[in-house]
């Protein structure tokens, strides 16, 4: 009996080349954006750098608060307010700023889907290449690092754009430029860079946030009315008529005293008419009259009675 051999080619269905082959739909400019670019790409970056912003923001808002408080002679122990008290009174100013923030990074989002669209993709490639350029990214992010040293200076000093120009130039390039060029080279280093950059921006703002703390608590130093950002970061315009627990009659005439704040069994309050602070036992103190926010008529200010003590 001859046998019959099968060849090779035969022996099997013949593949499909590899053009062929299903390979399901292909991706579109949807699908590629879903995958890791585009617009929840972008998303992704916001959230990289909101984050560093935020912690850097808030460890240096206590100093402010420290600053804040300065100004009438006292500081946060004594009046009450550590980490725990600041962190429960911004819960509301917290959950605004959530409120906003949420729709602000949609309205983001939609806004560069929108141009991307508009311009057939040109704006995302245009990103993408200044992105994939390492000296373009690193200049951009050193310049930027120079400028939040904006508010440390101005502790120091008032400066003016043209000055506040040079610094964010000189110090951008001299150092920041080469170290972000560098971190650049890999994965890890880019991830650093934001963090780093993202700190910079929280803490320039930060003493940014110092300057108008300091200003606003002047001014209630001065006039007796608090802003709304020292509302929002936790500051209590509370006012009251001060009474003996004895015989629970008005004292200092019957005048009106801010209440700092409290601590060991001792009230802080703000004399308004004498610019003076000074503390009363609470055992020995009775407070009536309370109220949030008063209303001061036009052109009120603070001192009075100190002007009358030095004219005489």
């Amino acid at each position: 009996m001859s046998s019959h051999r099968i060849s090779p080619e035969h022996r099997y269905p013949p593949e499909a080349p590899e053009s062929a082959v299903a390979t399901g739909p292909e991706q579109g400019p949807e699908q590629a954006q879903e995958d890791g670019g585009g617009v929840m790409a972008l998303l992704e970056r916001i959230g990289s750098v909101v984050v560093p912003i935020t912690v850097a923001l808030y460890a240096v808002l206590y100093i402010g608060v420290e600053q804040m408080y300065a100004v009438f002679g006292v500081n946060p122990q004594q009046v009450g307010v550590d980490q725990s008290v600041l962190l429960g009174r911004l819960t509301s100013t917290l959950v605004l700023l959530l409120l906003v923030a949420l729709p602000l990074l949609g309205v983001i989002a939609g806004l560069a889907w929108l141009i991307d669209k508009l311009t057939g993709g040109a704006a995302n490639r245009l990103y993408q290449g200044i992105r994939k350029r390492p000296w373009i990214a690193a200049t951009a992010a050193a310049l930027w690092c120079g400028a939040t040293y904006w508010g440390i200076f101005r502790i120091f000093g008032t400066l003016d754009l043209f000055v506040m120009v040079v610094v964010a130039v000189g110090l951008g390039v001299l150092a920041f430029l080469i170290p972000f060029r560098l971190m650049r080279r890999k994965p890890v280093g880019r991830a650093g860079t934001k963090v780093i950059v993202g700190g910079l921006t929280g803490v320039g703002l930060g003493f940014l946030l110092i300057l108008s703390l300091v200003e606003g608590a002047i001014d209630v130093q001065e006039t007796g009315q608090a802003s709304e950002l020292l509302s929002a970061v936790g500051f209590q315009d509370q006012w009251m008529v001060v009474k003996s627990a004895e015989d629970d009659k008005p004292l200092y005439d019957g005048r009106w005293m801010m209440l700092l704040g409290e601590s060991d069994g001792t009230y802080v309050m703000y004399d308004c008419d004498k610019l003076e602070t000074f503390r009363r036992p609470m055992e020995t103190t009775n407070l009536s009259r309370i109220q949030l926010d008063p209303e001061r008529r036009e052109g009120f200010t603070c001192g009075d009675l100190a002007q009358q003590d030095s004219g005489n």
